[in-house]
């Protein structure tokens, strides 16, 4: 995982798989933030198995799936509300890491 640091509460990376979830707890996150639409790619994760891998390791998760800049403006109060109520450091993530960056600076503004 290519993980980019945005704040002190907050990283973004690409996509994660549920084999990924061991290195994401033992990285520090105790949250995890799913921005990617399930079915943009065939090889791609199920929300679902994500969410329940890292629900066994521990972690809260959260679906805000970001599909266009119209879903970003939609949902980009529910993703600072997201951040406020979650235990941090949160990982935040989509297919490459920029819809989830984008709707964190959406979410500031």
């Amino acid at each position: 995982m290519d993980v980019k640091q945005l704040t002190e509460n907050l990283a973004v990376t690409g996509q994660v798989r549920p084999e990924d979830i061991a290195a994401v707890k033992a990285a520090g996150f105790r949250s995890l933030v799913c921005n990617r639409p399930d079915g943009e790619e065939p090889d791609q994760p199920e929300w679902s198995q994500v969410a329940a891998a890292a629900g066994d390791a521990g972690l809260e998760t959260r679906f805000i799936p970001i599909a266009s800049a119209d879903d970003i403006a939609a949902s980009k109060d529910e993703f600072a509300s997201v951040l406020e109520e979650l235990p941090g450091p949160v990982l935040a993530f989509c297919r490459t890491g920029n819809r989830s960056g984008m709707l964190y600076q959406a979410s500031q503004g």
